[in-house]
């Protein structure tokens, strides 16, 4: 179970994120974003649990709360944009984290949000490597970022991220994907010839041209519509 210092180490591990505690109160101690001062976590106790108050997607609000009994509507915030995690072990921790992730992006122009929106650019059929990525995300020398980000995808049913691979056409290594040649059968369910761990970049790979996606020469391997 995920713990208060656990809680407010991960929030501090995004970029230009510090912790205040504004009431003067040692309970409520909060993760803001340097510069806008908006804060995306809120940590304090109440009725013996520890509590996290997120901001939330409207898309998604409604998803956790569904899904987890202990994640509730904002307690003292705006119930619309706002949800209330209640820690009592119930959750497990790697969706802890993944609301505290997209809390982040919320309140943020993160480029994270900004990669996965490239991420969802790539039609089935083709593949994209990190560089060509980060190119469509707005920033070419973020490839790094852009593994990062797809490691914690927080909706591989809409993010397509099996389909971003090296330079070298080499897929991800095998803890990714949920396993051991888990990219290679997504891939090839999308209609891509995966050899020796490997796809044709020159079969199969989109060309970024002026920042946009180009599907000249992916159309020539294997491009299907969705």
């Amino acid at each position: 179970m995920i713990t208060r210092e656990e809680a407010l180490a991960f929030g501090l591990s995004f970029p230009d994120t510090y912790q205040e505690a504004p009431f003067h109160d040692n309970n409520w101690q909060l993760v803001r974003v340097r510069g806008s001062k908006k804060a995306f976590l809120w940590t304090y106790e109440r009725n013996g649990y520890l509590n996290l108050n997120v901001k939330v997607d409207p898309e998604w609000r409604d998803f956790w709360r569904k899904t987890f009994a202990t994640v509730i509507p904002g307690y003292h915030q705006n119930k619309e944009h706002w949800n209330t995690i209640i820690i009592d072990g119930s959750i497990p921790d790697e969706d802890v984290k993944r609301m505290i992730a997209e809390s982040y992006d919320q309140v943020t122009d993160s480029p994270s949000k900004r990669i996965y929106e490239a991420v969802k650019l790539i039609p089935r059929g083709c593949v994209a490597t990190y560089g060509q990525v980060a190119e469509l995300a707005g920033d070419k020398k973020m490839a790094r970022a852009v593994g990062n980000a797809l490691h914690r995808n927080p909706d591989p049913e809409t993010i397509p991220c099996y389909r971003v691979v090296n330079a070298k056409g080499e897929l991800a290594g095998e803890f990714a994907f949920g396993g051991a040649g888990a990219q290679a059968k997504l891939l090839e369910a999308d209609g891509i010839q995966v050899i020796d761990g490997k796809v044709d970049l020159h079969k199969y790979g989109i060309e970024v041209i002026d920042g946009k996606v180009s599907l000249r020469r992916c159309a020539l391997g294997g491009y299907q519509p969705e």
